[in-house]
């Protein structure tokens, strides 16, 4: 099966330069391997978004893994690079003979200049209207700071002000986007939250084991390959009952 899946990717490694070359400058192809999330990226054409081959995925990326082999394509969507870029892309995903997902092709192309010429016409008829503003993603080759942002996104206050029920809703949240895809992501969230490698999981743990909120991400239960890997079973075990004194015990005193 794995030699299958390569075989797949280098069968499209010449289409990403065929379509780059296609569209021109404001065009960039990307094809990433999700077998291994910190370096997905295997063949690139173009310059939209910043990366090179070697890099990381993004948020999107992250997504789709989360989501398995449910995941669908995501075609013709708008967002924002964190310089400010406007960028319409798809997501197109490779599947095996078995149906699994383990790849995609992306194709981003910067529509800035054409939205700008499209606002000014709008505006000199008289019949622009304000477009939605689309959300920001963050593209780039290191995939810690992937993992940073999407951890800032989903904090909306201090760890020490938030009840056990909204620790776990955050963790719920981070996994259900695919950050515990990636190795050493839990104890990145650990350092960053300022509790202990332990408590992360913990708090992971507990959020499996709750019912789904009918999430759009489809998140299957279980543990992720990305999660857990080289980890202590007492640490993988250890579920506490959401005790306050348990989890600053866990937590190393912070709270």
């Amino acid at each position: 099966m794995e030699s299958e899946r390569d075989a797949i990717l280098a069968a499209l490694e010449p289409v990403v330069d065929g379509i780059a070359a296609t569209f021109g400058p404001v065009c960039e192809v990307v094809l990433h391997d999700y077998r291994r999330p910190e370096q997905s990226v295997v063949a690139l054409a173009g310059a939209v978004t910043g990366r090179s081959v070697g890099g990381a995925m993004s948020q999107i990326g992250l997504r789709m893994v989360a989501r398995g082999d449910e995941a669908a394509d995501e075609l013709n969507y708008v967002t924002r690079t964190d310089t400010g870029k406007l960028v319409k892309s798809s997501t197109m995903l490779l599947r095996d003979s078995s149906g699994a997902v383990f790849g995609a092709l992306c194709v981003n192309v910067d529509v800035g200049a054409v939205s700008e010429v499209h606002a000014l016409l709008g505006a000199l008829a008289g019949t622009g209207a304000v477009p939605a503003e689309p959300p920001v993603t963050t593209f780039g080759d290191d995939i810690d700071s992937v993992v940073d942002v999407m951890l800032d996104a989903h904090r909306h206050q201090s760890w020490a002000l938030l009840d056990r029920a909204g620790r776990l809703d955050l963790f719920r949240s981070l996994d259900e986007r695919g950050v515990f895809a990636v190795r050493r992501a839990i104890e990145q969230v650990a350092g960053r939250l300022g509790i202990s490698r332990a408590s992360a999981y913990s708090y992971l743990s507990q959020s499996r084991k709750q019912p789904r909120t009918g999430s759009r991400d489809g998140v299957r239960e279980g543990v992720r390959d990305g999660v857990g890997q080289g980890a202590p079973n007492a640490a993988r075990d250890s579920v506490n009952d959401g005790d306050p004194a348990r989890d600053r015990a866990n937590d190393g005193g912070h709270s």
